[in-house]
C-alpha cells in the first residue's frame, strides 16, 4: 500500500472541490445518467451538511432527470402525512390548505425525532409543496417512508382507512389486530413474550388481513379514481408494515434471525412496492433514497457481509444493476446531534477527529475541505483506496469514549459506493425543538478555562 502522504497526494490531483455553486453536482448527474434509483447515505444521523446537500442533489434531479419521489429511513405513516403535505392535502384535515409544513412533520414523534423534524427538513418539504403546486399532472413528487416500525401507527391506518370504506371490514381488522392486546402495549414486550412462548403470536392475524385487503382491492377501488388507488396503497403498505413489524419486534429475542436483514429487505421490498406503484401509468418511476451509509453503502463490501448482513443498497444493485447509483457522505470532524443512549434526549455533541488509519482521516490529509469523489475514476489512488480501512458510522447515539469500537468498521470504499462527497468540517443539525442539553451542547474546545 502506498504510504498515507503519497496517497493523500495522488487524491489530492483526483477529487473535484465543491464551490457551492450550482455546477457542484455536474459530475454526479452526469454518472447517475438514466439510473432510476439513487441512493444517498449520511455518516451520521444529525449533520447539517448532508442533510443540506442531499436537499440540493435531490433537488436536481427532480427538476433535470424527472425523479418523482424521495423515499427515506423514516415511518411509512408518518412520512405519508408529508406526502399528503407536499402533493396538496386531499381531503386530510391534518394537511389541509391552512396546514403548514411543521404540522405536516407532527406525526414523527418517535425517538429519533430530530432526524426528520428539523431545520433542513422543513425547509425541504416547503419548497417540495411550492414545486408541486406549480408541476404538471403526474409530475408530482412524494414523500415516502421506507422504515419497519411504525406496528400501533400502521394498524391504527389501516383501520382508519377501512373504516371509512367498509366498517364491517373495519370492524373485522380491530378483530384480528386485537391479537396485540391494546395499542399501549410497547412492540418489543409483544415481541419478548411472543418469542419465549409466553402469549400467542400473531403472524397469522396479521397476514390474514394484509391478504384480504390485496383481495378486496377491485371492490374498494370501485369509482375511486386515482386518489383512490393511493389511498388502497397506502393501506396495503401499513399492513405489510404490521406483517413486517410484527416478524421484527418477534425476531429480536431470537438469535437465529437478523434483525437487520429483516430490516433491511422490507425497506428494499417497499422501495419496490412503491417503484411499481408510481410507475403504473406511465413511464418507469426515479426516486432517491434517503438513508445511512451503513443501508445505502453495499454491504458486500463491508464488515456486514462476513456477519451474514445485507442492507438496501447490495439489494438494490442486484435487483436492479443497470438502474442504481450509491452515493456516500463522509466528515472528519465538528459536531453531530446525537444521543447518549437509546430514547434520552439529542444533545449536540462535539465529534473527534477522525482516527489514523480510516478514510476520513485520509481525506482530512487532501486539504481540500470539501470535495467530491468519483470511485468509478480513481486514477493513481485506485491501488490505496481499494485496501479496506475504517470508516466511521454515528447513528442516532454517539459514544465518543469508545469510538474505536462503537463507531468504526472496515469496508472497501471503491466497491461500497459509486461516489462519496467529504466535508472536513460540519456542524450539528437543528432540531425543531431544542432541549437545554443541545443548547448548551456545543463548548469551545477550550472550555471551562478558555486557554
Amino acid at each position: 500500500m502506498p504510504s498515507e502522504s503519497i496517497l493523500a497526494h495522488a487524491l489530492a490531483e483526483t477529487v473535484i472541490p465543491l464551490a457551492g455553486g450550482s455546477a457542484d453536482f455536474d459530475p454526479l448527474l452526469e454518472r447517475i445518467g438514466d439510473a432510476r434509483f439513487v441512493l444517498l447515505g449520511e455518516a451520521t444521523h444529525g449533520t447539517h451538511e448532508f442533510y443540506r446537500l442531499r436537499a440540493e442533489l435531490t433537488k436536481r434531479l427532480i427538476r433535470e432527470r424527472g425523479f418523482t419521489a424521495i423515499a427515506a429511513e423514516a415511518d411509512w405513516p408518518d412520512a405519508y402525512r408529508v406526502n399528503r403535505y407536499v402533493r396538496g392535502g386531499g381531503d386530510d384535515p391534518d394537511v389541509g390548505a391552512d396546514s403548514d409544513a411543521i404540522q405536516a412533520l407532527g406525526d414523527f414523534r418517535r425517538f429519533p425525532q430530530w432526524m426528520w423534524r428539523n431545520a433542513d427538513i422543513l425547509d425541504l418539504v416547503g419548497w417540495l409543496r411550492e414545486h408541486n403546486e406549480h408541476a404538471e399532472p403526474g409530475r408530482q413528487v412524494g414523500f415516502y417512508g421506507l422504515d419497519v416500525y411504525s406496528l400501533h401507527a400502521s394498524i391504527e391506518s389501516v383501520i382508519g382507512y377501512l373504516a371509512r370504506r367498509d366498517p364491517e371490514a373495519a370492524r373485522q381488522a380491530r378483530a384480528r389486530y386485537a391479537c396485540f392486546d391494546t395499542l399501549s402495549v410497547e412492540p418489543q414486550l409483544y415481541g419478548r413474550a411472543a418469542a419465549f412462548g409466553l402469549r400467542e403470536h400473531c403472524e397469522e392475524q396479521v397476514a390474514s388481513q394484509l391478504r384480504e385487503l390485496e383481495r378486496r382491492r377491485t371492490e374498494l377501488l370501485a369509482g375511486g379514481g386515482v386518489l383512490a388507488e393511493d389511498a388502497q396503497f397506502e393501506a396495503e403498505q401499513n399492513a405489510r408494515v404490521v406483517a413486517r413489524a410484527e416478524e421484527y419486534y418477534r425476531s429480536m429475542y431470537l438469535g437465529h434471525v437478523s434483525t437487520w436483514n429483516l430490516r433491511d429487505t422490507h425497506m428494499m421490498d417497499t422501495l419496490d412496492a412503491l417503484a411499481n406503484h408510481l410507475g403504473r401509468r406511465g413511464d418507469p418511476a426515479k426516486i432517491v433514497v434517503w438513508a445511512h451509509n451503513s443501508h445505502v453503502g453495499d454491504a458486500l463490501a463491508t464488515h456486514r457481509d462476513r456477519r451474514g448482513e445485507l442492507n438496501i443498497g447490495q439489494l438494490c444493485r442486484q435487483r436492479h444493476p443497470d438502474e442504481t447509483v450509491l452515493i456516500g457522505f463522509s466528515t472528519f470532524d465538528g459536531t453531530v446531534t446525537a444521543a447518549s443512549d437509546w430514547d434520552e434526549p439529542a444533545e449536540r455533541k462535539r465529534v473527534r477527529p477522525a482516527l489514523p488509519g480510516s478514510y476520513e482521516a485520509l481525506f482530512h490529509k487532501v486539504g481540500v475541505p470539501k470535495f467530491l469523489l468519483m470511485l468509478d475514476d480513481l486514477g493513481e489512488a485506485a491501488g490505496g483506496l481499494h485496501e479496506p480501512r475504517l470508516q466511521r458510522a454515528i447513528g442516532v447515539v454517539y459514544r465518543p469514549q469508545t469510538e474505536r469500537a462503537s463507531h468504526y468498521f472496515h469496508v472497501r470504499l471503491p466497491d461500497q459506493f459509486d461516489a462519496v462527497i467529504h466535508i472536513d468540517h460540519t456542524r450539528a443539525l437543528e432540531p425543531l425543538e431544542r432541549s437545554a442539553g443541545w443548547e448548551r451542547g456545543e463548548l469551545p474546545e477550550t472550555f471551562p478555562t478558555g486557554l
